[in-house]
């Protein structure tokens, strides 16, 4: 005959252990939950002062007074765009330094506030330090952002010398004309210039280098010449005899002339703008050419003044 289970003896504490059993692993899943729930506060205990903490970016203003929030034994930065020159503060409260295009400010007191004033290239900027407070307030940096980039403007460039037009240097120097300097005297304790030789391009354009001596006591400066054009009177048969020819100063003196027309510069370059006593340097002059008449072509170049007159050279084309 078959016995059927009673709640009595063996079989109630065998109830009693199934719920000691099942009490237990409830109070372990809460010890869990608490375990879990100091972490997430811990963690956000210490990040949720990080995100309060303030980095700003501000645009340099030298008419704004920008407010800084400090803590004690923390370190606010401000980051310029320039390489510092120099800071000023208004109080000793706070230990002020910088490195390249960084101020470190740290305030060493509470309850202390004062301005604060960076000077860079560009000018001044201004601060306002706040009294030390609450690090979950405090700025930890201030930035000035990049400045944008300006593009270049387009504009059209004038050819400056042959290279420019596409002639290469030695087609300049094979195809260039040496200027006659045939009874051309070289007076002393003057400023001489000597026009070496000429190159025409495609576009109507002489190029003329030409060598400035100093046979002064004095530094002679000078500048790209003026160049003038000489209107000539009629035809002069001696002039045609004297092509590619630079003039001497007494032949320059009798050409029949009816006065002179300045011509356009189209280019200008000097080895050296100084020319100490004795020394010699070069230059090259481009013109634009005037319109051939009847008469031949007669141009002066006209250099600045020294103490003994004005320098000049008269070339026939």
């Amino acid at each position: 005959m078959t016995q059927q289970p009673t709640l009595g003896g063996s079989g109630r504490w065998s109830l009693r252990g199934f719920s000691i059993t099942l009490r237990d692993d409830r109070m372990k899943e809460k010890q869990q939950m608490r375990g879990l729930i100091i972490t997430i506060v811990t963690v956000a205990a210490l990040v949720l002062p990080a995100w309060a903490q303030r980095i700003e970016v501000q645009k340099p203003d030298p008419n704004r007074i920008v407010r800084v929030q400090t803590a004690l034994n923390h370190l606010t930065v401000i980051e310029v765009r320039e390489p510092v020159i120099t800071v000023a503060a208004g109080s000793p409260a706070f230990k002020i330094e910088w490195r390249e295009n960084k101020v470190f400010i740290q305030p060493t007191e509470a309850d202390v506030a004062t301005n604060l004033f960076i000077w860079t290239a560009s000018g001044r900027t201004s601060y306002e330090l706040e009294p030390a407070g609450a690090v979950d307030e405090m700025h930890f940096a201030i930035d000035e952002p990049a400045p944008s980039p300006v593009p270049a403007p387009t504009t059209a460039v004038k050819p400056s010398s042959p290279a420019a037009t596409g002639v290469s240097a030695s087609e300049v120097l094979l195809n260039s004309k040496p200027i006659r300097t045939d009874g051309l005297k070289t007076p002393k304790n003057r400023v001489i210039v000597l026009l070496k030789d000429t190159f025409q391009d495609d576009a109507n354009e002489l190029f003329i280098r030409y060598a400035v001596r100093n046979g002064t006591r004095e530094a002679y400066t000078l500048s790209t010449p003026q160049v003038v054009a000489i209107n000539v009177n009629g035809a002069s048969y001696a002039l045609d005899s004297l092509p590619n020819s630079q003039l001497t100063e007494s032949a320059a003196a009798h050409i029949e002339a009816a006065g002179e027309r300045p011509i356009e510069v189209v280019a200008g370059k000097l080895r050296s703008v100084r020319v100490e006593p004795g020394q010699e340097t070069v230059g090259v002059v481009g013109v634009k050419l005037p319109t051939k008449g009847n008469a031949q072509t007669v141009l002066r170049l006209i250099f600045p003044r020294d103490a003994q007159g004005q320098p000049t050279a008269t070339m026939v084309l």
